[in-house]
Order: C-alpha cells, then sequence, then structure tokens
C-alpha cells in the first residue's frame, strides 16, 4: 500500500488540512497548464489530497481556491508526497522538474513518479534509469489522449509504461479522470503507444482539413460533411470533433499545432532509430511546418485547414490548387 495512503504519518506542515477519506490518497501534481489543471481537479474531486505546483505559479491559484495545496517548488511537493505526477511540456522540462536543483528526487523521498507528458520514449528510459539510481523510485511513463475535454469529463486514455504492479497499484489514482488504463510494457512502452496515437491523430486531422478545403473548393456546402459521412467507413471522432472546429470556429481550444509537431518530431525520430517506415508521417510534418510559418503565437491544430481553404471565398482556387 503505497505510504501516501491515508493511515501513513502525516508530513503536513501546520495549519494544513490532514483529513481523507480512508480511500484516498495524498498526491503531488506538478504542470497545472491546459491539461494538467483539469487532471488535478479531477483528482480534488475524487477527494483527494493534491499538492500543486507550476512553473508560473498563477495557473494554480483556481486549483488552490479549489482545495490543492500550493508548494513553492518540486522539491517541496516530493517532502510532502511520494505518489507525484507530472503533466509538463517536454523532456526538457521533466528533466528539470525531477532532478534540477529544486526537483523531485533531491528530496529522496519520492516512491512513485507518474508521467503524463509525452516525451520521447528513450528519453523516458533514460529518466527512469536516473531516477532509480539517484532516490531508488520507480517512474511510469503515462501518456494521455482524449484532450481536454476527456481531462475534464474524466474519460482520458492511458497508455502507461513501467512496472506492472506500480501499474496496478495507480489504476484507482488514475480513474480519477481515465477510463482507460492500458499497461504496453516497461517503461517507454507507453511514450511509444502515444507516438502511435499522435500519428493517426496527426494525419486524421490533416485529412479532415483536406476534405473540407475540396468541398469547399468545389463549391458544395461543407457544412453537411460530418452529417453526410457520418455512419460510413469514413466517420470518427476526429472527423465529427475537428470538422465541427473547422466549420464552427470557437475560442475553446483543441490542442496547440506546435505541441503536436514537436510529437510528430518524436516520432520522425523514434523512426529512425527502430528503421519504422513512416512516409505518411513525413508528410504530415512538412505541412504543420507550412502551416506554423507566419502564424500566430498559440495557434490551434484545428487552424490547420487554413492551408486548405480559398484565400478569397469570392474566389474559386485554394492556395494547395494547382494555378490556373
Amino acid at each position: 500500500m503505497p505510504a501516501c495512503v491515508a493511515g501513513s504519518e502525516p508530513r503536513l506542515g501546520a495549519g494544513q488540512r490532514s483529513e481523507r477519506r480512508a480511500d484516498t490518497m495524498r498526491i503531488g501534481f506538478c504542470g497545472t497548464g491546459f491539461m494538467g489543471a483539469p487532471m488535478a481537479r479531477r483528482l480534488l474531486a475524487a477527494g483527494h489530497e493534491v499538492h500543486v505546483w507550476n512553473r508560473t505559479s498563477d495557473k494554480c491559484a483556481a486549483l488552490v481556491a479549489a482545495g490543492a495545496v500550493m508548494a513553492a517548488s518540486p522539491l517541496e511537493v516530493a517532502t510532502q508526497c511520494e505518489v507525484v505526477c507530472l503533466c509538463l511540456l517536454d523532456d526538457t522540462a521533466v528533466g528539470t522538474v525531477v532532478f534540477g536543483r529544486d526537483g523531485l528526487a533531491q528530496a529522496g523521498a519520492v516512491r512513485l513518479i507518474v508521467d503524463h507528458s509525452s516525451i520521447p520514449p528513450d528519453r523516458t528510459q533514460s529518466f527512469a534509469q536516473r531516477l532509480q539510481h539517484a532516490c531508488g523510485a520507480q517512474w511510469v511513463d503515462a501518456p494521455v489522449s482524449g484532450g481536454v475535454p476527456g481531462a475534464e469529463a474524466g474519460t482520458l486514455a492511458i497508455m502507461a509504461g513501467g512496472s506492472a504492479d506500480a501499474v496496478d497499484e495507480l489504476r484507482p489514482l488514475l480513474a480519477a479522470y481515465a477510463s482507460r488504463v492500458t499497461h504496453m510494457g516497461p517503461c517507454g512502452s507507453g511514450q511509444v503507444a502515444k507516438l502511435c496515437n499522435q500519428i493517426i491523430v496527426a494525419a486524421g486531422v490533416l485529412a479532415v482539413a483536406e476534405a473540407i478545403g475540396l468541398a469547399e473548393c468545389s463549391g458544395i456546402d461543407a457544412q453537411r460533411l460530418p452529417e453526410a459521412l457520418g455512419g460510413g467507413l469514413a466517420d470518427s471522432r476526429l472527423l465529427q470533433i475537428f470538422a465541427a472546429r473547422m466549420l464552427h470556429p470557437s475560442a475553446a481550444k483543441t490542442g496547440a499545432l506546435t505541441t503536436m509537431l514537436k510529437d510528430i518530431d518524436a516520432v520522425t525520430c523514434h523512426g529512425s532509430r527502430t528503421q519504422a517506415a513512416l512516409p505518411i508521417t513525413s508528410t504530415v510534418r512538412e505541412l504543420m511546418r507550412q502551416a506554423l510559418l507566419g502564424s500566430a503565437p498559440g495557434m490551434d491544430l484545428w487552424e490547420i485547414v487554413r492551408l486548405y481553404r480559398p484565400l478569397d471565398r469570392d474566389a474559386s482556387m485554394c492556395p494547395t490548387c494547382p494555378k490556373q
């Protein structure tokens, strides 16, 4: 049983609450941004005691108001919680939070790190070995799929790499924000599965954008595509979610294009190491790079449809169509 399960010796400071149900835990959560905040909020709603840290502390304010305990550094999180979840931008951020001067590994008390970040598999394996040598703790790579809506609804899919015992121990905790946890194998396996996920998602989003572009360039009502294709072989959650966003833009976010490109770059690097054939991914990578040229910061994934749309609604040509 985890040492941070209720009933273990409390390590909270004076004035901090320590009452928890017998089936809840004291959990650390580092990275409360786009995805991390709704995940941490689900942990709070499930009754867990959550200690949060984020590089930009303002992003913790709403969680603290909801009952989370604010930490000044990852090291402070590690002095309170033996199980710590990460949801960070990239492998550089993960390395700093875990092994930096005020990192989690410096406390020597962390027993299990659960990394929900999407980082290269080889970096995950390196971090896991380094953590084991530093303080004897275990590493579970647990990248997620489902986006912010899935995190908010508690329906994320988690692809986990690490020991089977560690993954099984975590299942009750992860149930706060995931409807499926699949153990893929040893450390790094979860990240490989996430790369496979990103191949399908990125190619699918581009295919939806390309179909919308063809419909609009052809003069048919692209608004009716989701209905027309619904129930057929082309139907999918990607079609229904991204077609709706591309056809009816809103301020709601699906995910940053730069983040997806970061993952596709990782797919390409991992493919080179494993000699996997990735011709579709190579094309997707180039198109995403084109879409980012001259784009505003924070371009959302659905906005890649701009590659395929007519420059002028009264014109009949797309920027990707041959010149007439």
